[in-house]
């Protein structure tokens, strides 16, 4: 059987908190027969938060393994891991130029403002780039997973971008905002039926018919600006084509039921991060898809935790004691929320029996170290499906403000990707590696 966990009241309400292991049967008759004669394959995680952590009770300050240096206070949480997490300092994102701009060019790091002509323009993230090498026997190429903060999320250190996400043409993908979002995604819902998907699927694709026509007759009487935002929105179409395109040729074959009742539509915060966390982990284990981003809440995850600071605010932790208090707390629930992801992946059985974590690569971080600095950021790296990577300690790179592009460049490669060069890339990142 291929046990998946969750918590154990999820079967009833998902919302409240346990460890049980549900064995779930449906997995076994979902997980294809060629998944289950050949090695599983690599899948790639990336979590992002937002303004970072406590400058001086999070980071190490000391290379070394961390049975020998330790783990600081905001990382303590993480100790049944200590021997599976490798941290880097000295990487910078060069592309960002505006603390504000929060996770924009977290996972690009293109300078969207520095392009000539142009007010904004971003590039293709690197999970995105990972779905075309990883994704083409899924489901799904790639999860993009958001969040619906209470405030609207302009507080939440991530910008203006709707998730970690940017297409070829650097538009932002929308990412699934709620756990129930997610849940429908990934399980199917009885109000569904094939006469139903079919007449959505036509439905959406006349609507863009519609606009396709229309917007080629206007374009000739644009100026040169404007028919460029046009092209631009026309590629943006022709993205939604082709996920349509994806979604008719997957319309035979059936989701799994859920195992469990439907989440609240009203979660939010801790309890809205572990359900994520925990369907991240089935869409994993029945290779719905093998490539998942998440743009975790911030503003909500502290309102739950009882604070009534915005995250923006909270950044600017030096003001007072309190503050800084409030902002060590927060630092250790987000190193809890992590290992409980950890403890899953640990849990979880892959197709042939190993753990789901040993064929995983798990990237956490945010857009800034502390406050609105946006020189060296946090870099946690985790799981064992970057073979070539030793866990287990913290590096600290010879070079101040190291390309944090070429960590994704590594990962990347780990991951299988024959790629050279990302973004502001000089390279690769040699002592992850060493």
């Amino acid at each position: 059987m291929s046990p998946f966990l969750t918590h154990s009241a999820s079967r009833r309400s998902f919302l409240r908190t346990g460890s049980t292991v549900l064995a779930l049967p449906f997995l076994e008759t979902f997980a294809s027969a060629k998944a289950t004669a050949v090695k599983p394959p690599k899948r790639v995680v990336f979590l992002g938060g937002g303004f970072g952590f406590t400058k001086d009770s999070f980071y190490p300050t000391e290379a070394g393994k961390f049975t020998e240096i330790g783990l600081t206070e905001g990382l303590a949480p993480l100790e049944r891991h200590q021997d599976d997490l490798t941290m880097v300092t000295n990487l910078t994102n060069l592309g960002a130029s505006d603390p504000h701009g929060g996770s924009v060019s977290y996972l690009t790091g293109a300078n969207v403002a520095g392009t000539p002509g142009k007010r904004f323009h971003n590039s293709i993230s690197c999970d995105q780039l990972l779905a075309k090498e990883l994704g083409s026997e899924t489901r799904y190429p790639t999860l993009t997973l958001s969040a619906k903060e209470v405030d609207g999320g302009q507080n939440s250190g991530h910008g203006k971008g709707l998730s970690l996400a940017w297409d070829e043409t650097g538009n932002p993908i929308p990412g699934l905002n709620r756990p129930i979002d997610l849940f429908y995604t990934l399980f199917a819902n009885p109000k569904d039926s094939r006469e139903e998907l079919n007449l959505r699927l036509k439905k959406k694709q006349s609507i863009l018919d519609v606009v396709r026509v229309n917007g080629s007759g206007m374009k000739r009487s644009l100026s040169k600006s404007d028919q460029e935002k046009l092209d631009e929105y026309f590629t943006g179409v022709r993205q939604v084509e082709k996920g349509l395109e994806r979604q008719a040729q997957w319309a035979d074959v059936p989701k799994p039921d859920a195992p469990f009742e439907a989440p609240s539509d009203g979660l939010t915060g801790e309890e809205a991060i572990h359900l994520m966390y925990d369907m991240i982990i089935i869409a994993l284990q029945t290779d719905a898809t093998r490539v998942v981003s998440y743009r975790q809440p911030v503003c909500d995850l502290l309102l739950g935790m009882g604070m009534t600071l915005k995250a923006h605010s909270l950044s600017h932790y030096g003001f007072s004691q309190p503050r800084i208090l409030a902002s060590r707390e927060r630092d250790k629930k987000c190193s809890a929320l992590f290992a409980h992801f950890l403890d899953r992946l640990k849990e979880a059985k892959d197709s042939d029996g190993s753990r789901l974590y040993d064929n995983c690569i798990v990237s956490y971080g945010t857009n800034l170290r502390s406050g609105h600095e946006l020189k060296n950021l946090p870099a946690i790296l985790s799981g064992g499906g970057a073979g070539g990577i030793q866990h287990g300690r913290h590096i600290i790179l010879p070079e101040e403000n190291t390309p944090l592009a070429n960590y994704w460049l590594t990962l990347m490669q780990q991951a299988g990707m024959q790629i050279e060069s990302f973004s502001h890339s000089t390279g690769t990142v040699p002592e992850l590696l060493a």
